[in-house]
């Protein structure tokens, strides 16, 4: 009688990566790596720094949406989200493809950070319900990124002017921009209300460089 050949075992799965919360000095060494323009460097601070200070007022006002045992590390990871934001964004102006999905990609791939990587994928426009008690991170990181035109904080209007004038160039674009100017003017005001303060005017009277 013919013995059945053995089927060799399955490999081990690999072990996961422990989700970590980079530092500042981390993201940073993760642009060099990734080649970051310099411009995109400036923006990706201010961005940072803006969606840092919406943490900090959320955990002032509603310390119920943070996610982490500390604070801090809730902080930094809405901040590290902020910094690598547009960690995809170099590469894709050269070869082409989706910054947003790039990025999340590689910094899942550098941080197993579920969260971060969420920031980053939908930091152009978030797909779900404006409700920052829910996703407070990704719609942080959206809406800072809509106040930051290049290296400089200006208002909603401001930002999307821009953008029609750069990126307009058909009807579908310009479709497109005004959706995502309607759902920042629209998440403003929600974030205004869920963290006490004009944000259209906080954000354009502070100066947000934090560290």
């Amino acid at each position: 009688m013919t013995q059945p050949e053995l089927i060799p075992p399955l490999p081990s799965p690999a072990p996961l990566l422990k989700a970590m919360i980079p530092s500042d000095a981390q993201c940073r060494s993760w642009w060099h790596k990734h080649g970051m323009m310099e411009h995109i460097k400036r923006h990706s601070q201010l961005v940072a720094d803006i969606a840092t200070e919406l943490a900090r007022l959320a955990v002032h006002t509603h310390p119920e949406c943070i996610t982490d045992p500390d604070p801090g590390d809730w902080v930094q990871t809405v901040r590290a989200a902020g910094l690598l934001h547009d960690l995809g964004k170099t590469y894709t102006i050269h070869h082409g493809g989706s910054h947003s999905l790039l990025g999340a990609t590689w910094a899942m791939s550098l941080t197993g950070n579920p969260r971060i990587a969420q920031g980053i994928i939908h930091h152009v426009h978030w797909p779900g319900a404006l409700d920052p008690g829910a996703a407070f991170l990704p719609l942080a990181i959206v809406y800072s990124d809509k106040r930051v035109m290049h290296d400089s904080v200006v208002s909603l209007e401001q930002r999307f002017a821009d953008l029609l004038e750069r990126y307009g160039h058909t009807e579908h674009s310009r479709a497109a921009i005004a959706h995502t100017f309607e759902q920042g003017r629209e998440l403003e005001t929600i974030l205004s209300t869920f963290l006490g303060e004009d944000l259209h005017a906080y954000c354009s009277h502070r100066r947000w460089m934090v560290g």
